[in-house]
């Protein structure tokens, strides 16, 4: 269970770094569970794939399509549960910056990411990147 956790997880992380939209609806459940930290306008409880791929969406128009994952600094195991240690950068036109860690805690079952928590060591930085 813990090697195919942590591929699932390997495997999604590596399509968001190209952007292989495809490849990540393959593997995240249709009816997962995303919880995006803090109070803006990307925040709060997805209950559905298509819920979060509008969400990254909104994250993309927001930032003028600068959101990148540059680097996965850590993929840690737990049974089905997969704790990653992840870095972000973001620009907007009128000048501002995301550039933040973010600690996501994913869970698989059966091939498939379930439900994803995620925490941001800097929460403020993004309610002000992402806006209300």
């Amino acid at each position: 269970m813990k090697n195919e956790a942590k591929q699932v997880v390997a495997e999604f992380l590596n399509a968001v770094q190209v952007g292989d939209l495809e490849q990540l609806s393959t593997l995240l459940h249709p009816d997962m569970e995303w919880v995006q930290p803090g109070n803006n306008r990307v925040s709060g409880l997805k209950r559905s794939s298509a819920e979060v791929f509008q969400m990254v969406g909104k994250m993309f128009e927001l930032s003028a399509n600068t959101l990148k994952l540059t680097d996965i600094k850590t993929i840690s195991v737990n049974g089905n549960r997969i704790a990653c240690l992840l870095h972000w950068n973001a620009s907007q036109p009128a000048g501002g910056i995301l550039d933040v860690d973010n600690i996501d805690v994913y869970t698989v079952d059966n091939g498939k990411i379930i439900k994803a928590e995620i925490f941001t060591a800097d929460e403020a930085k993004e309610d002000q990147f992402w806006g209300n």
